[in-house]
């Protein structure tokens, strides 16, 4: 409700962002209307997913002052989202000591500094962290926007694009960590932080330790349900159904790579909020329940708060304190 400069953007679906998928040139469009062909992607995409989350690994990492740029390997219309940003908070780690990392993803909208207290306590602990600026936000927000729209809105396919991109500039973040000489790397992400952390973990078995901080289940779902983004669903509205959005975003929601995730035997912590607004808690509670159902190595924690009182005392530092000494026992 603070916030007053959220812009309903008109529907769209988007079919030119889907140009440089790989599914796309193996599916030609062939008469297809968009919801028709957009769910045909997605059901490719679904069925050859490391495919879909694949990538060329970049070469032209460069660390200044402490912030980490490199090109993305997933090209936007863009040129300021294909800089991907990284402040780098090094811990310094004993001689001879296994070198341990964590990447953190910010929330929605969040801002330069936000999420850096995070990655301080946790260099602190000595687990140095990386602090990845999501797909159009902060350094890489289009000079026209105020917000992140273009992360996620109401042109369906660009949300999409979006989704993979963060997914794939996680990995390549990875890859740098690797070339650092860092043997353990385990990730933090919030909110929609949280969709991408998923995601990337489910497509990378290195991510061994995963903190998802407010956790959901289908992309669609929460969109239309959260407070957050009521102005999308006030465009979505009359031009899609929730079914129609739920398929047409299936190959960015995470509950279509629990039973993939589980495999890989990693160890998750998930958090979420008794009196969130934006996630709704029957959808964490889901999560929850599901994990126990595939056997994962898991904690679950309820904060007594709502999704963005999280972010404010006294909930911070309990927030904080799950994040920094589950990560701290287990990398």
């Amino acid at each position: 409700m603070v916030s007053t400069d959220r812009v309903v953007r008109p529907f769209e679906w988007g079919l030119e962002w889907t140009e440089k998928w790989p599914v796309t040139e193996q599916n030609p469009r062939n008469g297809h209307d968009a919801p028709s062909y957009l769910h045909l992607l997605n059901q490719k995409a679904m069925a050859s997913s490391d495919e879909f989350f694949a990538y060329t690994p970049p070469t032209d990492f460069q660390l200044t002052d402490k912030l980490l740029r490199f090109t993305s390997a997933v090209e936007s219309p863009h040129h300021e989202n294909n800089c991907v940003h990284g402040q780098w908070f090094p811990a310094k780690h004993k001689r001879g000591a296994r070198r341990v990392a964590a990447i953190v993803l910010p929330h929605w909208n969040a801002s330069v500094t936000q999420h850096n207290a995070l990655c301080v306590g946790l260099a602190k602990l000595g687990i140095s962290a990386l602090r990845l600026s999501l797909p159009y936000h902060d350094y890489r927000m289009p000079a026209e926007l105020n917000r992140a729209d273009y992360a996620v809105s109401s042109n369906v396919a660009r949300t999409i694009d979006a989704t993979r991109q963060a997914v794939i500039d996680t990995r390549s973040v990875v890859d740098w960590l690797q070339l650092e000489g860092f043997e353990s790397i385990g990730i933090c992400g919030t909110s929609l932080g949280s969709c991408y952390a998923f995601l990337a973990s489910a497509h990378d078995a290195r991510l061994k330790v995963n903190v998802f901080n407010h956790c959901s289940t289908y992309f669609a779902d929460v969109v239309w349900e959260g407070l957050s983004s009521r102005h999308i669903r006030q465009s979505l509205e009359g031009n899609i159904t929730l079914e129609q959005l739920r398929e047409a975003w299936s190959v960015i929601s995470p509950p279509f790579y629990l039973e993939r995730y589980a495999a890989h035997n990693k160890k998750s912590l998930f958090i979420y909020a008794k009196y969130d607004s934006t996630f709704p808690l029957r959808f964490s509670e889901q999560v929850v329940e599901r994990a126990k159902e595939l056997g994962m190595d898991h904690k679950a924690v309820a904060l007594p708060c709502g999704h963005y009182t999280v972010g404010q005392s006294p909930f911070k530092f309990l927030d904080g304190y799950h994040i920094c000494s589950y990560l701290k026992r287990n990398l």
